[in-house]
């Protein structure tokens, strides 16, 4: 016979408010399992069926982001282009012009079977080469970097259109190389080799801030490639000792490294941390609401082209912390949807070519940011999307419209067009089905 448990003598049953008390508490700890657990899901859009909520959040974010730079480029070239005596819209229309082409060709790209992406990839960079080499002989010159083709009086930037090309052409090769990653050889041939070849050519002209962004997505690529840790090692330390050479044989970058570090002016009088500081004295007086759409005062030639790589500044000044939190949460809405699309694919060279791009993108913008704030010496790198500029502009777009080409093969089944079915396609499917299934249906 089992007996059953008794409670002692005197003693009363426990209400439910006591009972619950009794219970011992949930642990801390397993409560931060499951926030990080739910944040990471819902990070991954693994948490929630599928849906096209990825696609619009990068097609919402990238057109918010463009649509504020044509606003932001005509309130701060305007007061430059009136003492110039030109028409105060013509910056913000070209921009305009350039934003519309270049969302055009993203809505193009964004239909592109993947297939044509990876047979473009050798064209593509040969291409970029081609015109870095270019660049060289017939290029112009512009505040001492050598970046620009004049072609029937517009100006292309190739090393814009050579970040999209070595992205393509890396994902590509490391693809095919799959498995044999594993081994040094098989990452340095021909990955590296081709990518030194582009930063040379870059570095030719005199450009240090588009080199590290392109070693940046070099990086990158090897990194979502599954390269061994210990490689990146090896090459950061290079990579750094590179970029120290690069800047102490170069009298411009080191005035500009030691007015950043001591904030004050080089010993030939030399300021060349002019623009940094002004950027910062408009951020502060932007407080939380700004001074207002076009009130600017920084534009007024305190810092030079302020439409260009110091435009985050203008448009702190103009719609103070308010402006810059957005800006901040469009490229983080940005950057955590194309996160979706590369930890959804299972194609190394699907994963490779979202991941390089998004580093691209969000570590330019971050590095744009991190100068404009003082955090870093000025490097000229202007800002995605934002910044006055056809080819950044174009190319970033470009970018984007790969990935909405991956985000759409990762979209339920429910939200692709349903085809119809012809006639005699439905009498071929009805034969092929057993007589009872059919029946029963």
């Amino acid at each position: 016979m089992v007996s059953t448990p008794t409670r002692p003598q005197g003693s009363k049953p426990r209400s439910g408010s006591a009972a619950k008390a009794a219970r011992p508490p949930a642990s801390f700890r397993m409560r931060l399992q499951a926030l990080h657990h739910k944040f990471w899901s819902a990070l991954e859009g693994t948490g929630t069926s599928k849906s096209g909520s990825t696609y619009y959040l990068i097609l919402g974010a990238t057109v918010a982001l463009t649509a504020i730079g044509i606003m932001m480029v005509l309130s701060a070239s305007s007061v430059e282009s009136i003492a110039a005596g030109k028409s105060p819209y013509g910056d913000a229309i070209k921009q305009g012009v350039f934003a519309a082409i270049g969302i055009f060709t993203m809505f193009v790209l964004s239909r592109i079977n993947v297939v044509w992406l990876k047979r473009l990839a050798w064209p593509a960079v040969g291409a970029a080469v081609l015109l870095l080499g270019l660049v060289q002989v017939v290029g112009e010159e512009i505040n001492g970097n050598r970046n620009w083709i004049d072609i029937g009086g517009i100006s292309f930037q190739p090393s814009e259109a050579a970040k999209l090309a070595l992205a393509l052409w890396m994902a590509t090769v490391l693809a095919r190389k799959g498995r044999l990653l594993s081994r040094w050889q098989h990452v340095l041939v021909p990955a590296i080799p081709m990518a030194a070849v582009v930063i040379v050519l870059i570095l030719v002209g005199n450009d240090l801030g588009t080199a590290m962004i392109i070693m940046m997505i070099v990086a990158a690529a090897l990194f979502f490639a599954g390269v061994p840790l210990y490689l990146f090692g090896i090459a950061g330390i290079i990579a750094a000792a590179g970029t120290a050479f690069m800047a102490i044989t170069s009298s411009n970058r080191m005035c500009r490294i030691t007015s950043w570090w001591t904030g004050q002016s080089c010993a030939d009088g030399v300021d060349a941390n002019y623009q940094a500081t002004n950027g910062l004295y408009g951020l502060a007086s932007g407080g939380w609401l700004g001074v207002g759409l076009g009130q600017s005062r920084q534009k007024y030639s305190w810092i030079p082209e302020a439409h260009n790589d110091f435009i985050f500044a203008i448009i702190g000044e103009e719609l103070g912390l308010v402006g810059t939190v957005v800006v901040l949460v469009l490229f983080a809405i940005l950057g955590a949807a194309i996160y979706r699309v590369v930890v959804a694919q299972e194609d190394m060279f699907h994963r490779v070519l979202a991941g390089t791009i998004m580093v691209w993108l969000l570590g330019q913008a971050t590095v744009n940011m991190s100068v404009v704030t003082g955090l870093v010496p000025v490097i000229g790198v202007p800002l995605p999307f934002i910044s006055y500029g056809g080819s950044a502009l174009m190319m970033s777009l470009c970018a984007i419209g790969v990935v909405l080409s991956l985000a759409r093969e990762q979209m339920a089944p429910a939200m692709r067009p349903k085809r119809m079915l012809t006639f005699k396609a439905r009498k071929d499917r009805d034969k092929s089905q057993p007589k009872n299934s059919r029946k029963r249906a």
